[in-house]
């Protein structure tokens, strides 16, 4: 993780994306396939969890959050996300975080998102489990009724806590009495070097007998064989990050012919260092591969980024225009896993609200 002053480069300059585009972006319905849970806490739902906490370090001033948030490397990052962790410590905690963060998804006009929830980091810390699914579903129904936002949910297992978090997460999404209504997949995340994917294909294998889709992260900060392994031993249905997919011509072609998606995220592989520049980020290669891909935002706060920004920077990095950022849109549509219904009712809403923007 770099300092906010190295994110820069991740940030399209003034005039990149004009001002008449981003008015499109900021307008255009969309689908969020890969934002975290905690990791999409903004300063103002950091701010009002410490105010609950005091005991804790994390400021409660938004000011100072912002400095707060400004990380020296990815050790640091580490450190100030488990602090932000740390402040979930009630089933109160839990619905107030969730509400919050629909909250900000409908601001930006995301009709459907895929909250990535790591349920172990939560349970290990003595939120009761029932208490904790009541917690996030209470929150889906209301932010669905109130806001337009429809929430669905990936439980993911936390790689670096080992098999130990692979167990309770598999149990915690498939036990009927257990299991809330809005889980739809079947995550891996964390750390990938010195986290082999194989270890996990029995959590999986029973995810996906109860009926949940797979969604590992894979080639984020290691090669094109994780990527594979979370296809071949994890059933991968879609990618989180696939970066390093672009070293492999055999993989693209692979991910292209089975119209297996990659969760793009530009900024935050840059902060990662999983990328070096903007410049040189595989966007463009995996699009010309014909790789179905989804512009996402990961942990947007903590990156100092959003889903808004996220499509600014794909419209630097793959020239489009308005027509060019709605099919991107419909890509993450496309590639949710929303009812039929519920993806026609959204590329409907994507193509009405492009043809008035560029009738008008």
């Amino acid at each position: 993780m770099t300092d906010r002053s190295d994110h820069t480069d991740a940030v399209p300059a003034e005039g990149t994306a004009d001002r008449d585009l981003r008015a499109f972006i900021t307008g255009l319905p969309k689908a969020e396939l890969h934002v975290h849970h905690v990791g999409s806490a903004s300063p103002r739902i950091v701010a009002e969890l410490a105010a609950r906490h005091p005991d804790s370090k994390v400021p409660t001033d938004a000011e100072a959050l912002a400095d707060y948030f400004t990380f020296t490397d990815f050790a640091h990052f580490i450190e100030v996300y488990l602090s932000v962790v740390d402040l979930v410590r009630t089933p109160e905690d839990v619905r107030l975080l969730t509400y919050e963060i629909a909250r900000d998804l409908a601001r930006q006009q995301v009709r459907y998102a895929e909250l990535t929830i790591t349920p172990f980091s939560s349970t290990r810390r003595g939120i009761d489990e029932k208490a904790f699914m009541e917690a996030i579903e209470d929150a889906r129904k209301a932010a669905e009724a109130e806001l337009g936002t429809v929430l669905r949910w990936c439980f993911d297992i936390p790689g670096e806590a080992g098999l130990e978090s692979a167990e309770e997460t598999a149990r915690l999404a498939t036990d009927d009495r257990l299991r809330p209504e809005g889980l739809v997949s079947f995550g891996l995340g964390g750390p990938e070097i010195g986290v082999p994917r194989p270890q996990f294909k029995p959590y999986f294998d029973r995810a996906l007998a109860a009926g949940l889709h797979s969604v590992p992260h894979a080639g984020e900060t290691t090669g094109p064989q994780t990527v594979w392994d979370a296809l071949t031993e994890l059933g991968a249905e879609r990618i989180g990050h696939g970066t390093s997919a672009a070293r492999d011509p055999r993989l693209l072609a692979h991910l292209a012919e089975h119209r297996i998606p990659l969760e793009v995220c530009p900024t935050s592989n840059i902060a990662t260092r999983a990328v070096s520049t903007l410049d040189e980020h595989p966007l463009m290669e995996f699009t010309r591969a014909g790789v179905l891909v989804t512009i996402n935002s990961d942990d947007p706060p903590m990156f100092g980024t959003d889903l808004n920004n996220e499509y600014a920077v794909a419209a630097r990095l793959l020239g489009l225009d308005e027509r060019g950022l709605a099919d991107l849109a419909k890509n993450a549509v496309e590639a949710s896993f929303l009812d039929p219904a519920g993806k026609a009712r959204i590329t409907a809403e994507i193509d009405t609200y492009t043809s008035a923007w560029r009738a008008g």
